[in-house]
């Protein structure tokens, strides 16, 4: 065990590149809603075990006094745990608290990670999201020379509407502060 906690299990490897909590900022659009901004924290911490453990919050983008982007109103939540495969593959296991649960199939390869559901469970109160498509990768930061950014995209079929972007989104890692 390290002093900040239970080492890495070997097998988290290919994705330990996740590590850590990122923030940034992204757009958010579809058919079926008014284009949006958004501020979003992922966080991605292990306990040991063979798999990651995930947290996403966002928040609608608005502007402080001083035009500097802010946190407005909460929008979404999701957590879920990725756990890697043989062969470079990963599973991930994602619920929302709107009554949507999406297990996704997907590779790795490098740095960059892209998956698409196997199967999405909905309760009988949830809104009709049928499938998704995510890429996440890393990739040179546009505002920090030499550093690199979380970039990600998802796609969604939902609202009777077809596969199709929905967000999109690059996020800066923070240093653990806790």
């Amino acid at each position: 065990m390290s002093a900040d906690g239970p080492d890495e299990h070997p097998a988290i490897a290919p994705l330990s590149f996740l590590l850590g909590r990122w923030e940034g900022a992204g757009k958010g659009d579809y058919p079926t809603i008014e284009a949006f901004g958004f501020i979003q924290q992922l966080t991605f911490t292990h306990i040991g075990k063979p798999y990651l453990i995930y947290t996403s919050r966002s928040w609608r983008l608005e502007k402080d006094g001083d035009g500097r982007p802010a946190k407005g109103a909460p929008l979404a939540v999701e957590a879920g745990f990725w756990r890697p495969q043989p062969g470079n593959r990963v599973e991930v296991l994602l619920t929302h608290p709107t009554g949507i649960t999406e297990i996704y199939l997907g590779e790795v390869s490098g740095t960059k990670i892209e998956m698409a559901t196997d199967a999405v469970v909905r309760t009988e109160s949830a809104k009709p999201v049928t499938a998704g498509k995510r890429l996440y990768g890393l990739v040179d930061s546009l505002t920090r020379p030499g550093e690199k950014d979380l970039a990600y995209a998802y796609d969604m079929a939902a609202m009777g509407q077809p596969l199709q972007p929905h967000l999109w989104a690059a996020h800066l890692q923070w240093q653990w502060t806790e």
